[in-house]
């Protein structure tokens, strides 16, 4: 019973976060061919800048709140009061550093778009923290509500936006819109009457300490190539990088980050049993790498026709950077289901352990990538480090659920190899299409596709691979 809401709250959640890329997705594309790379490269200083600052004042209000036993009307009132006050401290911090910022990279423009850009941040902190009843019932629904009512407005704001000649205006809008239509309608969905108290602090200070810690350094580790291309490269390549890391981390983002939210909620109600923790744990790192695997994998080897079909001439130059930037995102999603068992088990010091070994490898392999090879050689040492991390990802679930390497290994050992086994058949394939599709693109992109799931259905099949779910 267990199982089947986590898998039916995931479903929820998958699907709005798969409706909500999809819009995205299609807003991203038609930017593309509207804007120039260096406009994408503007909005994504800008972005990181806030996305920075957003991380590193994160007040997990909800985490906190479904890990506990029970919770009470007290419980929320607290929660929303850190969430205000963590409102108000990122709207002093973004405006304080915004001007500099501008300074630092000699454009005003920036000034602008980060103060905008502030108010998405600003307004996810004051979400109804009723939310969280949904969450403990493993109840998603409102969820996708929420995120498809603001991509939508958000869509249509861009839209006017882009009539109106915004040019990078139209990102940054996209950006704040959504989170301002989102957390009004949370009242609408989990309606909640505001009262300042920290009554109930003692359950949050605990948890958050170490989780804020964690935010600290996951902050850096994820926009430390885009500020190290946008102070030492040019706009333009890191307006090409940017876009090609929004695509190669749909799976990640799009499918397992939402699916990960029930499965915490449901690794929280096995937590104290240890054999059952186990079991569940082997299961969702299973499931998330059955997805991530092979489409990672296939974005990585169709890059230039996805390039070509989806963001037109101006962004050939993009493919190379989303070949190497989609595999380096095939293990994240391992990390994800730990971040999940770390939260359930309230242990976020692992989150923070694992944030601080990618900075201490992330501080001297991005630089020198990116000494010996601009923006590729920043992605080739992402997929450096990507490949290093997912080591200790199964050292510290071996640690944190007594779960042997070897154990986890044989638990994913047929999903990597058909993923092999499909890379292999999908480039074999490709050559032997050189020179015959290209004027046909969209054809050989179906035809591949198509051939790479076949066969890796096919090579799970005959390797015996079941995935049970119950």
């Amino acid at each position: 019973m267990l199982a089947f809401k986590a898998i039916r709250g995931a479903g929820w959640l998958v699907l709005s976060r798969f409706v909500g890329r999809i819009i995205d997705f299609f807003t991203l594309l038609v930017l593309a061919r509207l804007l120039a790379p260096s406009d994408f490269g503007v909005a994504a200083l800008a972005t990181s800048l806030v996305v920075v600052v957003d991380m590193i004042l994160e007040v997990p209000v909800t985490q906190a709140l479904v890990r506990l036993r029970s919770i009470d009307k007290s419980h929320l009132d607290t929660g929303f009061t850190l969430g205000c006050l963590r409102s108000i401290v990122v709207a002093v911090v973004v405006f304080a550093v915004a001007w500099p910022f501008s300074l630092l990279h000699n454009d005003k423009v920036l000034l602008h778009l980060v103060s905008v850009l502030a108010i998405g941040p600003i307004a996810k902190g004051l979400t109804s923290p009723a939310m969280v009843h949904f969450s403990r019932a493993l109840r998603f629904r409102p969820a996708f509500i929420l995120e498809l009512s603001g991509k939508i407005g958000a869509c249509v704001v861009v839209a006017l936006v882009v009539m109106a000649g915004g040019t990078y205006w139209a990102i940054v809008s996209n950006f704040s819109t959504a989170a301002v239509i989102s957390t009004a309608l949370s009242y609408v969905l989990a309606p909640y009457r505001p009262r300042f108290s920290l009554s109930q602090r003692a359950d949050f200070v605990g948890f958050i300490r170490w989780f804020s810690a964690a935010q600290v350094l996951a902050a850096f580790n994820w926009q430390s190539d885009r500020f190290l291309l946008g102070g030492l490269g040019d706009k333009t390549s890191l307006g090409r990088y940017a876009v090609a890391n929004d695509i190669s981390v749909i799976p990640s983002q799009s499918i397992i980050g939402p699916a990960m939210q029930p499965v915490m909620a449901a690794f929280s109600q096995v937590a104290q049993d240890p054999e059952r923790m186990k079991l569940a744990f082997l299961k969702a790192a299973r499931f998330v790498m059955l997805i991530s695997i092979p489409v990672c994998f296939g974005i990585s080897l169709t890059a230039d026709l996805v390039a070509d079909i989806l963001l037109g001439p101006q962004w050939k130059s993009a493919a190379p950077l989303l070949s190497v930037l989609a595999i380096s995102v095939a293990p994240f999603p391992y990390f994800q289901t730990l971040h999940s068992a770390s939260m359930a088990l309230d242990r976020p010091v692992v989150i923070f352990k694992l944030n601080a070994i990618e900075l201490c490898f992330k501080i001297p392999l991005l630089p020198a990538g990116f000494y010996l090879g601009s923006a590729y050689g920043v992605s080739i040492s992402r997929l450096t480090i990507a490949l290093i991390l997912f080591v200790f990802y199964l050292i510290y679930a071996s640690r944190l659920l007594s779960l042997g390497i070897i154990v986890q290994l044989k638990n994913i050992w047929k999903i990597l190899t058909a993923g092999v086994v499909m890379a292999v058949c999908v480039l074999l394939l490709r050559s032997q299409l050189t020179g015959v599709m290209t004027r046909y693109d969209v054809v050989e992109m179906g035809l591949v596709a198509a051939t790479g799931a076949m066969v890796y259905g096919l090579t799970l099949v005959a390797l015996g691979e079941k995935l049970q779910m119950r």
